[in-house]
C-alpha cells in the first residue's frame, strides 16, 4: 500500500476554508456583517507573521463559544452541501485517481477540525488530522487542544496515526500535495512532494530541489 497526503486550503481547495465559513456565518446572521473584513485583517497579520496561530485559531472560534457543539456540526452540514459546487474537479479526480489505485488517504491541515470535516467528505476522505479545538462541557473554549497541525506537528500527527514501525518509510511510496513553505518538514519526508500552485518560497525550493509541481 501507498500513501497519498493532502494540504486543504490552497491545495485540494483553491480558497481559504476559514473566509468560506465566516462568510457563510455572516450570511446568516450568526457573525456579524463586519466579520469577513476582519478575519482577512487577522489573515494578513497571520502571514506577515504578526499573528501566530493559536491567537489566529482564537480569532475563528471564540464567536462560536455560545453554541453547543450539536449547533456547530449542524451549520457544518449545511456548509457542505453550500461549498459542494466549489470542489475542483482536477482536485476531486487526483483523489480519486489515489484512491482507484488503492492508496492510503489522508487530509492533513492547520485548519480548524469542524470548517475542514466538511471538505474531508466532500472529497470522500475518510482520515482526517487538523487543529483541534479544545472542548469544555459541550463548548468550544477558543484555545487549541494539544498542538496545532501546523509545520512540524503536521509530521508528528502524522507518524502518531500511522503508528507502525518504519512510520513514512514503511510505505512503497508517499505522496504529499501542499502550496506552502510551512509545509516544508512533511513535504520532505514523503518519496514524492508536490507544490500545488505554490506559494513563491515553496516554488523555488521546488525548482532547485527538481520536485513536482501542479499549477493548474
Amino acid at each position: 500500500m501507498n500513501l497519498a497526503l493532502f494540504d486543504l486550503d490552497h491545495t485540494l481547495i483553491p480558497f481559504d476554508s476559514g473566509m468560506a465559513w465566516t462568510r457563510f456565518l455572516t450570511a446568516r446572521g450568526i457573525l456579524p456583517p463586519e466579520a469577513p473584513e476582519a478575519y482577512l485583517a487577522c489573515c494578513h497579520r497571520y502571514v506577515a507573521g504578526t499573528l501566530d496561530i493559536r491567537a489566529m485559531h482564537r480569532i475563528t472560534v471564540a464567536p462560536l463559544a455560545a453554541h453547543p457543539r450539536e449547533r456547530i456540526e449542524a451549520w457544518s452540514r449545511a456548509f457542505e452541501a453550500e461549498m459542494a459546487a466549489r470542489v475542483p474537479g482536477l482536485m476531486q479526480a487526483l483523489v480519486e485517481r489515489h484512491q482507484r489505485a488503492g492508496d492510503l488517504c489522508a487530509i492533513v491541515t492547520a485548519t480548524t477540525r469542524f470548517i475542514a470535516e466538511p471538505f474531508a467528505r466532500l472529497f470522500g476522505i475518510r482520515h482526517l488530522m487538523a487543529t483541534e479545538g479544545e472542548l469544555r462541557d459541550g463548548f468550544l473554549t477558543g484555545k487549541i487542544a494539544g498542538e496545532p497541525c501546523h509545520r512540524e506537528h503536521k509530521l508528528s500527527r502524522v507518524l502518531d496515526w500511522l503508528d507502525r514501525p518504519g512510520g513514512l518509510q514503511a510505505f512503497d511510496e508517499s505522496w504529499f500535495y501542499s502550496d506552502s513553505a510551512s509545509d516544508l518538514p512533511l513535504l520532505q519526508a514523503v518519496s514524492h512532494p508536490v507544490a500545488v500552485r505554490p506559494e513563491p518560497v515553496l516554488r523555488e525550493h521546488a525548482r532547485r530541489c527538481g520536485w513536482t509541481v501542479l499549477d493548474s
